[in-house]
C-alpha cells in the first residue's frame, strides 16, 4: 500500500502527517510526503525583481529542507518509511501527478484554513472531486 501526503508545514499539514505515517504503519504501507513550492508570478525582469525571485527561491529551499528533515523524524518516530519529494508548481497537479507517478492507494492533506477556500475550494476538495484515490482530510 502506497499512501501520498502533503506537507507545507502547517498545523494541519503536520497533523495529516502524524495520521498518514500511524496509518502506514497499522498497513504496513509505504509513505511519500510531497512538499509543494509555489511558483512565483510572472515578475518583469529587472534587477529588483531578480532579487526577489532570489530570496524566494532561498526561503522555498529552507522550507524544502525543513520539510525534508521533519519527514526524516517523522520516520524514525513512527518507524516508516517515509520518502520526500519536493516539487514546484500547482498544488493540486503537482500532488495528481505525484500520487498516480506512485500509485497511490490513499492521499492524505490537512484541511485548508483560509476562509476563502469555502467559496472557491480547497485542495482537498478539488483532490476529492478528481475522484481517482480516497482522499482522508486531516482537520
Amino acid at each position: 500500500m502506497s499512501i501520498l501526503v502533503g506537507v507545507d508545514g502547517s498545523t494541519t499539514s503536520t497533523r495529516a502527517g502524524w495520521y498518514a505515517a500511524g496509518l502506514a504503519r497499522r498497513q504496513q504501507a509505504r509513505v511519500t510526503a510531497v512538499y509543494v513550492a509555489p511558483v512565483s508570478a510572472g515578475l518583469a525582469v529587472t534587477a529588483a525583481a531578480a532579487g526577489l525571485v532570489a530570496a524566494r527561491r532561498e526561503a522555498d529551499e529552507q522550507i524544502t529542507d525543513d520539510m525534508r528533515r521533519r519527514a526524516g523524524e517523522f520516520s524514525q518516530e513512527f518507524g516508516v518509511p517515509i520518502a520526500f519529494i519536493a516539487v514546484r508548481g500547482d498544488p493540486f497537479t503537482e500532488l495528481r501527478r505525484v500520487a498516480d507517478e506512485i500509485r497511490a492507494d490513499a492521499v492524505v492533506v490537512g484541511a485548508s484554513a483560509h476562509a476563502g477556500h469555502r467559496l472557491v475550494g480547497s485542495l482537498a476538495v478539488r483532490l476529492v472531486k478528481a475522484a481517482r484515490w480516497p482522499v482522508t482530510v486531516v482537520p
